[in-house]
């Protein structure tokens, strides 16, 4: 049966997001929204990275990870959801979304590493 209604906060933030390969490629950080307080909103992006989660972070800490990390933030148009289930699944590969470039550049190194 299908849901009337969908709990974002239950069942959308903190997520993890498999692409359409069933690849984690990151977890949902937060939602862009569009309309009115008081009337109908409708989620039009998936927002996951570094950058959505350091403002959350006291000055000091926030200041670390944009040093460290960056302070990148990547958009998932909402229409690239496929199913939201325990976990969001995509209808797309994360390379097209430009998701996992940290993953992808770590693999890169350590495939160098000899016996890696």
């Amino acid at each position: 049966m299908k849901s009337a209604y969908l709990d974002l906060l239950r069942q959308v933030l903190d997520h993890q997001i498999l692409d359409s390969s069933d690849l984690p490629c990151g977890i949902v950080d937060d939602l862009e929204m569009e309309g009115e307080v008081g009337k109908a909103l409708r989620v039009t992006a998936i927002l996951t990275g570094p950058g959505v989660w350091q403002s959350r972070l006291p000055r000091p800490f926030a200041w670390l990870v944009n040093k460290l990390i960056c302070a990148r933030v990547t958009r998932i148009p909402w229409e690239e959801v496929e199913t939201v289930t325990e976990t969001i699944n995509l209808r797309c590969k994360a390379s097209e979304l430009g998701l996992n470039k940290t993953d992808r550049k770590a693999a890169h190194l350590i495939a160098k590493v000899p016996g890696a």
